[in-house]
């Protein structure tokens, strides 16, 4: 596997997506291979959007070779790309997949491409049933799966989803890896005055793009049991992203709780050159998941040694160690409270961050590449 393209979201987009293929990309150049990312001129229709805008405020990262081609909603568009890198005769192409939305696309591209009879369809799956489900879910995955040779998943969730499709194409594991292209921690006093944050203040943090399987209510609910306890005294709680559900209804949670003033609401998409404050500030994030299937918001923490407060959901308990580096607690407010209680005894914070340091090796960009090569190596000539 020399030659790979990679068809997935990519800057001028932004998103944990976007920087996922970016970092794969450098991974695999790293690696010898030449890679060329084809990205969207078109991903989501305005009114299918459910944030501000779709596209990155950072700078674009330095040498990759993106182009944007990908119109999701053209079909004339599709047959178009899928013989273009079909002329191109890569060793492989990567579909990332996380939205039935876009089974129609890339279903038909793949397909396109497959016909040079060179080209290995692999596939990354985020996931295979969505979080937010829909009547049609299942077709539409059922005709993106049949056209890919193998996959490449990062938590048994989606490996059981998938079963529901195929058990006889080639797949492989790999963890998510780290989110290392976000820097590196920084001391809690500089953190806290980029962010206009009292320094004497102790810092719970909810991060990532706010929707309702995320548990934000849950978590809502857990911080009024933690101050009937006394222990928010010197605590805020920071909710950082940008709402892709109705937000009334969370603002009006908070005055109906009374806590208002013990929410800092950054309700923006952080850009890539802010995560490190807020992860450097916080003392732990908490992700008080309803569903989920792997996170990136968990890699983050992992890269700035943050202790974790995550719910037994989806993959979630994969890779947070239980009483190691956080705690993996139920999906309700009387679990997350006990959880937040405990990692701010005796010396838990500063234990579960050292053990972070040692935990996080195992989710390398080279495994993962790896991996990819393996699966590549299971599929059999088409």
């Amino acid at each position: 596997m020399k030659n790979i393209v990679i068809l997935g979201t990519a800057y001028p987009y932004r998103g944990g997506l976007a920087s996922f293929n970016e970092m794969l990309a450098y991974t695999l150049a790293k690696h010898g291979k030449q890679v060329d990312i084809i990205t969207f001129n078109l991903l989501y229709p305005g009114f299918l959007f459910p944030g501000r805008t779709q596209y990155s405020e950072s700078l674009p990262p330095a040498d990759l070779q993106i182009t944007r081609m990908v119109n999701s909603i053209n079909p004339l568009n599709w047959w178009r790309v899928g013989r273009h890198i079909r002329r191109m005769r890569p060793d492989a192409v990567i579909l990332r997949y996380w939205t039935p939305f876009l089974a129609p696309c890339l279903g038909t591209i793949s397909r396109m491409v497959s016909k040079n009879c060179h080209t290995k369809i692999l596939s990354l799956l985020d996931n295979v049933i969505p979080h937010e489900k829909h009547f049609y879910d299942r077709v539409l995955t059922r005709y993106f799966v049949n056209s890919v040779h193998g996959f490449i998943y990062m938590s048994q969730q989606v490996k059981n989803e998938l079963d529901m499709f195929t058990t006889v194409k080639p797949t492989v594991s790999a963890p998510h890896p780290i989110f290392s292209n976000f820097g590196e921690r920084v001391p809690r006093a500089e953190a806290c005055q980029r962010l206009n944050l009292p320094a004497e203040k102790r810092y719970v943090l909810f991060f990532g793009l706010i929707r309702d399987y995320k548990g934000l209510d849950l978590m809502l609910d857990a911080w009024v049991a933690l101050r009937q306890n006394g222990q928010t005294d010197d605590k805020k709680l920071i909710v950082a992203g940008e709402f892709y559900t109705d937000k009334t209804k969370y603002i009006r949670q908070m005055e109906r709780l009374g806590i208002s003033g013990d929410v800092l609401l950054h309700d923006w998409f952080i850009r890539d050159e802010d995560v490190k404050y807020y992860f450097s500030a916080a003392d732990v994030l908490v992700q008080p998941y309803k569903s989920a299937t792997q996170s990136g918001v968990t890699q983050i923490a992992y890269q700035f040694e943050t202790p974790v407060v995550v719910t037994h959901v989806g993959g979630l308990a994969e890779i947070v160690p239980d009483g190691q580096v956080g705690y993996v607690v139920e999906p309700d407010a009387l679990h997350i409270t006990r959880a937040i209680e405990k990692i701010y005894e005796n010396d838990n914070l500063q234990r579960m961050a050292e053990n972070m340091t040692i935990e996080k090796r195992r989710f390398s960009w080279d495994y993962f590449s790896e991996q990819l090569e393996k699966l590549y190596g299971q599929i059999k000539n088409h």
